[in-house]
């Protein structure tokens, strides 16, 4: 039987940093970190578009618009010592319509509230920034860039390693039991572990793990897959920042998007649909529970409910390449049906209320010596050290 003073389920960006963090903050902890998968970071954390978010979009005065500016700055540094590829070519944000503007002008107030450097950008200039770009009206994000997470986790794990903690891929963690006055049990698939703490960052069955430990939770996760097309590499020099729409209000899905990877490649996309399996192997995986879990939950067909056409456009353009082109279009016309093709795809975790309200902001909870990640969406990738600093502090706080 091992024994660790902490030990973090979940090896995706936000448990390794907290990993990373502890041992940096305590270099006497013993760490483990215990991820299901044979390699860290295999989720949400590599299935993603890339992008260093500069904290645009948050609502001031949250956890995601404090950590996002702050924790951007520490990851390109992250990215800088660890030899992790960064691409430094901005974002811009376009309206195509008129009534796109004011929220785009909010978009530009909420930004400088944020303390994000930003440019306002009238037609002419969008056009001379972005040539094969139309809009209206844009912002200019000269910081906003993009990196590989996947590599980004496994820099994390060889730092953990270096730094004398310990980081056991294959090792899913089956129960959780924690008792008054004794180390807490972890049995997992490769032995049982006993930990003075535990954090649970387990993303898509974050819900699922805290219950299964006695936290009780009316919020469910719902799970919604993304997925991207990729642009044919003749095309790819029609863009060379990141091009994305004006977001829908409400929601916190931003829009179909162009994203220039490290790679070389261009992402477009990713949509939003329900998911039909959290942990699924295909983009229409079924697992009966999942599927009966999200159907069963008022919170789906309340949000449903609430942004009918959303909803529906968001399935339509999954199910029809074309509309997907068609919205693409809007903002850069010379992309055609030919000049893509199917890419990955991803699933996100997002905890929802029953009255069908999308938990906006990250979501922490102890439970004793236990520490559940509840909601940790976008810019959480950005973010991860700064999230990871927190949940270190909160951690050792309990030791």
């Amino acid at each position: 039987m091992a024994a660790a003073d902490v030990a973090i389920v979940g090896g995706g960006l936000v448990g390794l940093a907290t990993a990373l963090q502890l041992l940096e903050q305590r270099p006497d902890l013993r760490v483990i970190v215990l991820e299901r998968e044979d390699d860290v970071g295999r989720g949400q954390s590599s299935r993603n578009s890339g992008v260093l978010h500069a904290g645009l979009y948050y609502t001031p005065g949250s956890a995601k618009a404090r950590w996002c500016t702050a924790g951007k700055l520490r990851m390109e540094q992250f990215c800088e010592e660890n030899d992790v590829p960064l691409l430094r070519n901005g974002k811009v944000v376009v309206a195509v319509q008129p009534d796109e503007i004011p929220r785009l002008a909010q978009l530009a107030e909420r930004a400088r509230i944020n303390g994000v450097e930003i440019r306002e950008l009238t037609a002419e200039e969008t056009h001379e920034l972005e040539p094969n770009v139309t809009a209206l009206a844009g912002i200019h994000s000269p910081t906003t860039c993009a990196t590989d997470f996947g590599l980004v986790a496994q820099a994390m794990a060889r730092r953990i390693r270096a730094a004398g903690g310990e980081v056991r891929t294959g090792s899913e963690v089956a129960s959780i039991d924690q008792q008054d006055h004794r180390p807490i049990r972890l049995n997992s698939r490769t032995g049982t572990i006993e930990a003075r703490a535990v954090v649970a960052c387990t993303g898509l069955q974050a819900d699922r793990t805290a219950r299964e430990a006695g936290v009780e939770l009316p919020e469910r996760i719902l799970p919604f897959r993304g997925s991207w097309l990729r642009l044919k590499p003749e095309k790819r020099h029609l863009i060379a920042a990141s091009i994305y729409p004006v977001p829908a209000p409400g929601l916190p899905f931003l829009g179909v998007h162009l994203t220039p990877r490290v790679s070389g490649e261009v992402w477009i996309g990713p949509n939003a649909v329900l998911a039909l399996a959290r942990e699924g192997r295909r983009p229409w995986s079924i697992d009966v529970r999942d599927l009966s879990d999200a159907l069963g939950f008022s919170g789906l067909w309340r949000l449903a409910r609430q942004h009918p056409s959303v909803a529906f456009g968001e399935v339509f353009r999954d199910l029809w390449l074309r509309a997907t082109i068609r919205e693409v279009q809007r903002y850069v016309p010379e992309i055609g049906i030919d000049d893509v093709e199917r890419g990955p795809w991803g699933v996100r975790a997002q905890l929802t209320h029953r009255d069908g309200g999308l938990v906006d902001d990250f979501r922490f909870e102890r439970q004793g010596r236990i520490l559940h990640v509840l909601n940790a969406p976008s810019p959480a990738a950005t973010s991860s050290l700064m999230i990871g600093d927190e949940l270190a502090g909160m951690v050792a706080g309990a030791l």
